[in-house]
């Protein structure tokens, strides 16, 4: 690379190649730069900033010492690669970072030749590289393939099965582990604990503390001798419970802690395991948030997911009440009366809404790190022994437990509260994170009660509801991202299983809308009664089991539609057509297609899908200025292009 003289660094890396000829006072300024740049960047748009913040040093030795893409590296989790995406495509894309027809939040094999795994799930980059180092290696092809695992991967389960298979296989993969004991927030669980005890290696206080200590038993007789067998007794103790021990019972080489902030090190330790050959773990020790003041100084999470803010204070730029913080809340209520009541959370407590309850009931409140299989068996165990389990989760994640849900609290009939954040459409995180499934996967759960909230109120009588309910199987309650409409809350009141709502009257046809879809419906319905076309809008809140009186609406309207934000296959619409159809009434299903649904705002994306209000009433009057079945728009508008 040709340096230009006062000309910004990162201006002049056009491929991670160009790395590799700079000095390490050129790397540290580098490092600065990207600091600047990503806060710059993410304060306008949103995203992962403290975990971004936090391997600034790690990309760059990863990128100097390996070729990419020729060797693959991995990220796990996939919203900690800002600074790989940096370093790997036109920086321009992180002026529309996580917006529409934008750059990803997370890596994307369409962005770049350097992603390999779109993976913002936990837990799996580790399955994904065993299986590509095989393949390489059967192909006689020496690339490297390296995965970062980092902000609390290792918690989920997955995490060990591969890495049981790796060390059994001898899979050549490098396995770096990004310690910076967070994942959304403080690390949970067993390991976590293990590579904890590493942090004092690299702890300042640490090392001034043991030299106090040091001097006082100098000063005594005997000293030097208590001092020695001080140092015996804990090097054997930290070879007992060191990650070492861990990764090499499992067949898998160690090397570690390395200061993940210092450039050089990293390099050096990552050269010397490339020549190893079979599986190798670099323990790197990490601080989220790292160079940026109020993200060190965050004690929640060092701010790992942010809108935009304001970069002198790091305050957002706007706050208002949303869905999750109302159903936090409502739980607080719940549990002040009912002592049954326990909260458990996979690693996402305060995205989830959980805060106040954990603060109020710290005794009451679980967090079992990014595990969400083991949370849904855990609360099947808890609501055995006559607790109140409610598990609040976001939909995306609520499918990795799906045989969990089932077969631990369906079969046994367990009073489980299921409460589903960012159900339906949820906007810049894309395709991973649409809770677009989950009327689909749920509806065909034996047992469980299934409802949509559609605004603030009926969420906190949807949750009253379900935890009063005496022994009689799990509930489900989902609910959308984003700010709830300012309603003034009225006492929690006990809603009917399977009682549905009628919020307007109307002849021309029957228009069922669930969850946030409601209040489309209204405005849909609103658009159509000046042109002669008035529409019964039902409120939908139960999709299982339904209201028994759809029948009778049925027959009473000459047409029947349902209106939701999950996908057509299998879900409300679904419901209502098995009921109507063996009746001869047809139903037009309104719903996202069968497709993957990329990143932007609701309201963009909801508009495309003609699941907005004018694009509803469009498709009303078409529909009824037709005798055909109403088309569903195409898929590909707002399909993500993977």
């Amino acid at each position: 690379m040709n340096q230009i003289p006062n000309t910004p660094l990162l201006d002049q890396i056009k491929t991670p190649a160009d790395l590799r000829s700079l000095s390490d006072a050129q790397l540290h300024a580098l490092g600065e730069e990207i600091r600047q740049f990503l806060v710059a960047t993410v304060s306008k748009t949103g995203g992962h900033l403290g975990p971004n913040l936090g391997v600034v040093e790690l990309t760059l030795a990863l990128h100097r010492t390996f070729d990419s893409p020729r060797d693959r590296i991995l990220w796990d989790t996939g919203h900690q690669a800002y600074v790989h995406k940096l370093l790997t495509r036109p920086r321009d894309g992180f002026t529309r970072l996580r917006k529409l027809g934008g750059m990803s939040g997370y890596p994307s094999r369409v962005e770049s030749e350097h992603d390999f795994i779109e993976n913002s799930h936990a837990s799996t980059g580790l399955s994904y590289a065993a299986g590509m180092a095989e393949a390489l290696q059967r192909q006689g092809r020496a690339d490297h393939v390296v995965v970062v695992v980092g902000d609390g991967a290792l918690t989920g389960g997955m995490a060990y099965e591969a890495l049981n298979n790796i060390g059994h296989r001898k899979s050549p993969v490098i396995i770096v582990v990004n310690d910076n004991g967070r994942s959304y927030a403080p690390t949970i669980g067993g390991l976590a604990q293990h590579l904890a005890q590493q942090l004092t290696v690299l702890n300042p206080s640490y090392h001034r503390t043991k030299s106090r200590v040091d001097r006082v038993l100098r000063a005594v007789p005997a000293g030097e001798k208590a001092i020695e067998a001080g140092r015996r007794i804990k090097e054997g103790l930290k070879e007992l419970v060191s990650p070492r021990t861990f990764f090499e019972y499992l067949g898998i080489k160690y090397s570690g802690p390395i200061d993940g902030h210092n450039v050089q090190d990293l390099e050096r330790t990552l050269r010397q395991v490339s020549r190893l050959g079979g599986p190798v773990v670099v323990h790197v020790i990490t601080s989220k948030g790292h160079g940026y003041g109020p993200a060190e100084e965050d004690e929640i999470d060092h701010l790992h997911g942010v809108g935009a803010f304001d970069v002198l204070t790091a305050q957002p730029i706007s706050r208002k009440r949303t869905y999750t913080d109302v159903f936090g809340d409502a739980l607080v209520e719940e549990a002040q009366t009912d002592p049954r009541i326990v909260a458990i959370t996979a690693a996402m407590g305060s995205s989830a809404g959980l805060s106040p309850f954990a603060e109020r009931f710290p005794d009451r409140f679980y967090d079992v790190g990014i595990a969400e299989q083991h949370a849904v068996t855990f609360s099947a165990g808890l609501a055995m022994a006559g607790m109140r389990p409610v598990v609040a989760i976001y939909s995306t994640f609520l499918q990795r437990a799906l045989d969990q849900v089932m077969m631990d609290v369906c079969l046994h009939r367990l009073p489980v509260t299921f409460v589903l954040d960012r159900a339906g459409i949820t906007g810049d995180d894309g395709p991973s994170h649409h809770g677009i499934f989950d009327l689909t996967f749920l509806r065909a759960m034996p047992g469980l009660t299934l409802a949509a909230a559609s605004d603030p109120q009926e969420l906190r009588d949807l949750l009253h509801t379900a935890v009063s309910r005496d022994n009689d199987g799990p509930f489900a309650i989902r609910f959308p991202k984003g700010a709830a409409p300012e309603v003034e809350m009225q006492p929690a009141q006990l809603l009917p299983i399977g009682e549905w709502q009628v919020r307007r009257q109307g002849s021309a046809g029957l228009l069922l809308a669930t969850g946030k879809m409601v209040s489309v419906a209204m405005e849909a319905a609103a658009l159509l009664e000046p042109e002669g076309i008035p529409l019964t809008v039902v409120n939908a809140r139960y999709i299982k089991p339904l209201d028994p009186r759809l029948e009778s609406w049925a027959r009473r309207h000459p047409c029947v539609l349902t209106l939701e934000d999950n996908v057509m296959t299998g879900g409300f619409g679904s419901a209502v057509s098995e009921v109507l159809a063996p009746l001869a009434i047809p139903v037009t299903v309104l719903a996202v297609p069968d497709a993957f649904i990329g990143q932007g705002t609701q309201v963009e994306l909801l508009k495309q899908l003609e699941l907005d209000a004018t694009g509803v009433a469009a498709r009303i009057r078409r529909m009824l200025a037709s005798p055909e079945a109403l088309p569903a728009p195409p898929a590909s508008q707002a399909a993500s292009p993977a």
